[in-house]
């Protein structure tokens, strides 16, 4: 699912689940609503088991830099 409903822009203090680097992807949950927020790497290491259980899949990887 690639749906982004009344998706909060993510910035600086929103920090990667998995190391801590500043997040880009946020993923909700569908079974939860649970939250996960991920750095691109992370993200694209473990899109393919995500995206199957995401409700939305909020991808900001294109502010890298920015």
């Amino acid at each position: 699912m690639n749906a982004t409903l009344e998706a909060r822009e993510l910035n600086a203090t929103h920090r990667c689940d998995a190391c801590g680097a500043q997040a880009y992807v946020r993923v909700v949950l569908e079974s939860t609503g649970g939250e996960l927020l991920f750095c691109a790497h992370h993200a694209r290491a473990n899109e393919d088991k995500l995206r199957p259980l995401a409700a939305t899949w909020q991808d900001e990887t294109e502010n890298i830099g920015a």
